[in-house]
């Protein structure tokens, strides 16, 4: 497209600006592409290999394989750019937490990678816990099985020539740069980093015989740590000199994508489980374990936990449900049951509808069984026990995190495939005593582009948030219906203490 100057000679119109964000997932790679008002403007994406799992609870990946598709990713998507990808002025990579690789002094992977999931350094985690209990306890965290410390550790012990043991962000930053990049203080948490003092657990890492050499520099999300190469620009279509920024986490980014990124805004995200998470101004700890912060860009903190309940009670029967002939888990008819149990009216029963054992959030209980108060009259009672079922444990969730000191604004920010449904949405925002905002993405790569355009295309996260991110729609309570579920809920409550599962 073509313009005119003041001399009247014909000029190139430049392109809009816009940013980059890399969600680099277990199976595939993500890019979207955005403008300074959130426009998508493109899109690009590639496979990854499944991890590979075996004995042990060994679980990993080829490392090799991250860089050429993300290369391919981010060349789909700026080749689909009115400029070819001219107008990225920065690039963020998220991935998934704890994902851990060594590699030698140039950053070249020594071998697979250690995934998020991988549990075979449970016994070196243990031990961690036990060496650092007090930081531990400071933080709110607990270094479970599959904390990347213990794997961080392994790694040093099993590969003789490691000068550096990597997050996946890392490596991609090396490309992207053709030189090292520091690590942001999301993924390095369960590694060991204590965002709260604002450096490595290096007690721990002393007593475990880790050098702090190999320990990577820690610097907040959204930090500029360099610009694209000329060999990545070729290999990737952005622009040399285009800015790297750091990341977060997978599920910060996401939680950064709904727009709650200031103190007191909580998203709930109901998918196959439900996940609260929220920004407070302090701290939040849980004695219970039951909840954990991330830092926030900014300095605030980034509670949140997630359950055992959620979505999957949709199409996963109970073990003790007699389901209805014709009606398999799965079968689509989730539009059909929602206006049937829309037209009936509160559950005549009470639901907690896990379908796995033990529950995490809001409350830790290993014992914790789905339950029933009574059988349902139909079809539709059931369904609409389910739905007010995972009502309830989010409002537990909200008074959890209340009780443990953060606040709570109006309205609770809504994502997820569960908040597609109306009448869930509304049932949720009844029992809540809430609205409810239903954002329009929750996706993790465009949290990564939120965190590019910070101090690029908007000065801080908050505005970038505010331009990008959209309202959403609001969903009122229905008073109607708030006593009956009002009931429901302190039945619901009484149920979880007489079984002992309450804190």
């Amino acid at each position: 497209m073509m313009f005119r100057t003041s001399a009247g000679a014909p000029a190139e119109r430049r392109p809009v600006p816009v940013v980059a964000g890399v969600d680099v997932a277990t199976a595939a790679v993500r890019v979207v592409c955005a403008d300074a008002r959130g426009r998508v403007l493109a899109e690009g994406g590639a496979e990854l290999p499944r991890p590979v799992r075996g004995p042990g609870g060994r679980s990993e990946q080829d490392a090799g394989t991250w860089w050429p598709a993300t290369a391919s990713a981010l060349r789909q998507a700026t080749s689909a750019l009115p400029g070819l990808g001219r107008e990225v002025v920065a690039v963020a990579v998220s991935a998934t937490s704890g994902t851990l690789v060594p590699a030698d002094a140039d950053g070249i992977p020594l071998g697979p990678a250690l995934m998020y999931d991988d549990r075979r350094a449970a016994d070196i985690n243990a031990l961690a816990q036990e060496l650092g209990a007090g930081r531990w306890r400071s933080l709110g965290l607990t270094v479970g099985p599959t904390a990347a410390l213990g794997r961080l550790v392994w790694c040093v012990r099993n590969h003789a020539g490691v000068r550096h043991v990597l997050h996946t962000p890392e490596v991609l930053g090396h490309c992207l740069t053709g030189g090292p990049v520091a690590a942001d203080w999301s993924h390095t948490l369960k590694t060991g980093y204590d965002p709260g003092a604002g450096g490595w657990a290096f007690e721990v890492f002393d007593a475990l015989d880790v050098p702090a050499r190999l320990l990577p520099r820690v610097q907040p999300p959204g930090t500029q740590v360099g610009t694209v190469s000329p060999l990545a620009a070729a290999e990737t279509g952005l622009p040399a000199g285009c800015r790297v920024r750091l990341g977060m986490t997978d599920g910060c980014a996401g939680q950064l994508a709904t727009g709650a990124v200031e103190p007191g805004q909580f998203v709930g995200v109901l998918g196959t489980t439900y996940v609260l998470k929220g920004v407070a101004r302090e701290l939040v700890t849980d004695p219970a374990g039951a909840l954990y912060s991330h830092r926030h860009p900014d300095g605030w903190w980034l509670p949140g936990g997630a359950s055992n309940t959620g979505g999957e009670a949709l199409t996963v029967p109970a073990p003790d449900d007699r389901e209805p002939a014709g009606t398999p888990a799965g079968s689509g008819r989730l539009a059909e049951l929602d206006a049937a149990a829309d037209a009936r009216g509160p559950a005549s029963h009470v639901c907690y509808p896990l379908r796995r054992e033990g529950e995490r959030f809001p409350f830790v209980a290993g014992a914790a069984r789905g339950f029933r108060t009574a059988q349902p009259v139909d079809e539709a009672d059931r369904h609409r026990g389910v739905l007010e079922g995972v009502a309830f444990v989010e409002r537990l969730a909200l008074e959890r995190v209340r009780a443990l000191g953060a606040d709570v604004a109006a309205p609770l920010y809504a994502a997820g495939g569960g908040s597609r449904s109306p009448l869930w949405n509304r049932v949720r925002a009844t029992v809540l005593g809430l609205p409810l905002r239903v954002v329009e993405r929750a996706e993790t790569a465009f949290g990564a582009a939120l965190l590019a355009a910070c101090g690029t295309l908007h000065p801080d996260l908050a505005a970038a948030a505010r331009e990008m991110t959209g309202r959403g729609h609001l969903i009122e309570p229905l008073e109607a219906e708030r006593g009956a579920l009002e009931d429901s809920y302190g039945c619901f409550r009484e149920e979880l203490a007489a079984r002992g599962w309450l804190p």
